[in-house]
């Protein structure tokens, strides 16, 4: 299958990064160096290409109401201007996709939503979605295009997006979102930018949507101001010290929100139905049989995927995401292990070629900016 390119592929490649396939695409892993990019992010701000993400519009009569039937989630308590991070259900309660739903608000009658979706279950996602909201009259349309999303995360962004764009930000929540336009980086006289506060590293941060020619010239002029462009790398050592999942290793089709640690995305006092509901009711009545922990590994070994997780010599799991942690200059992982194992404080060993290390469980998240 041929790899998909984004539209900064090429100015990334002048900037010196390693390319590597990602769920589909050709992207970039590292410029300057992970540990260089972590520490940008952490101290002050770093720029990732994300185009490689799904963006899809809904539109229709009510397009909450119908997308509400596939998550657990009570979209009722965002309005115009925000949104939320949830997941959408198969009839087992497993994790189809996690994404976020921004709510666009209403126009002549017709209800907008722009949900972001991971690029490895894209296909999967709007076949599903398709399946459930076409009958209700929900067009879903490609939003992104051959635009660009790019992320500006790090506790500088703020005010390096404010100088750029030449206005304020301060009024803009956590997971709020707006639309501006904007003169001198298109071909038109005004480029029109999704902008929203939200991000994947655990930092304040910005996404923002836009033409592909308005993106190649935000990405470069930010660049010559010495921001760092960042791979997908350093992304995934940052959220995985802000304890976020990845979906495919942390979270599937196979695992539950409550399994995954995710049981604050699950709204059970509203009175809608959704798929999956009867599961997750279950669960929370009688409780879950694994559980997603955090753990901290002594020494200098790093337990990668896969690596089993040890108790009185017994095999009780494995690890789903693992990395060097730079910002806390530990080893830390996630893994599933059975419930009775998953108690805070809990002491495991991780087998770590052919050796076993000790590890910790501990609460997430492992770091908390701020």
């Amino acid at each position: 299958m041929e790899l998909k390119r984004t539209p900064l592929y090429e100015q990334s490649l002048k900037e010196g990064c390693r390319i590597m396939p990602f769920a589909g695409w050709e992207m970039p892993i590292q410029f300057s160096g992970l540990i260089k990019e972590h520490e940008a992010v952490r101290n002050e701000a770093g720029l990732f290409d994300i185009s490689h993400m799904g963006i899809l519009r809904l539109e229709g009569q009510n397009p909450k109401d119908a997308l509400q039937s596939l998550v657990p989630s009570d979209l009722n308590r965002i309005g115009p201007g925000e949104a939320c991070y949830t997941v959408l259900l198969n009839e087992k309660g497993g994790i189809i996709d996690d994404l976020i739903i921004y709510d666009l608000g209403n126009n002549n009658n017709q209800g907008s939503l722009l949900i972001v979706i991971n690029a490895a279950s894209s296909d999967a996602d709007i076949a599903w979605l398709e399946k459930y909201l076409q009958p209700a009259n929900i067009q879903i349309s490609d939003e992104k295009k051959d635009g660009v999303l790019i992320a500006l995360q790090g506790p500088k962004s703020q005010k390096i997006l404010e100088e750029y764009l030449n206005q304020s930000l301060s009024n803009l929540p956590r997971f709020g979102h707006t639309k501006i336009q904007f003169e001198g980086i298109s071909k038109s006289k005004y480029c029109s930018i999704f902008l929203a506060r939200t991000g994947y590293t655990g930092e304040d941060g910005f996404e923002l949507l836009m033409s592909a020619d308005a993106g190649q010239i935000f990405w470069k002029d930010l660049i010559n101001k010495g921001i760092q462009p960042c791979g997908l790398g350093a992304r995934d050592t940052l959220r995985l010290e802000a304890g976020m999942h990845l979906y495919g290793n942390d979270m599937d089709t196979k695992t539950t929100p409550f399994e995954a640690g995710l049981g604050w995305i699950v709204h059970l006092e509203m009175p809608t139905k959704f798929i999956g509901r009867d599961v997750l009711e279950q669960q929370a009545k009688d409780g879950v049989r694994q559980r997603l922990v955090a753990l901290e590994l002594e020494g200098r070994a790093i337990a990668r995927k896969g690596y089993q997780v040890f108790d009185d010599g017994i095999s009780i799991g494995k690890i789903t995401s693992g990395t060097w942690s730079p910002t806390l200059n530990k080893a830390i992982a996630l893994a599933y292990v059975p419930i009775e194992h998953s108690k805070i404080g809990s002491k495991l060993l991780i087998e770590v070629r052919k050796q076993q290390y000790p590890a910790k469980i501990v609460k997430k998240p492992f770091y908390r900016c701020g």
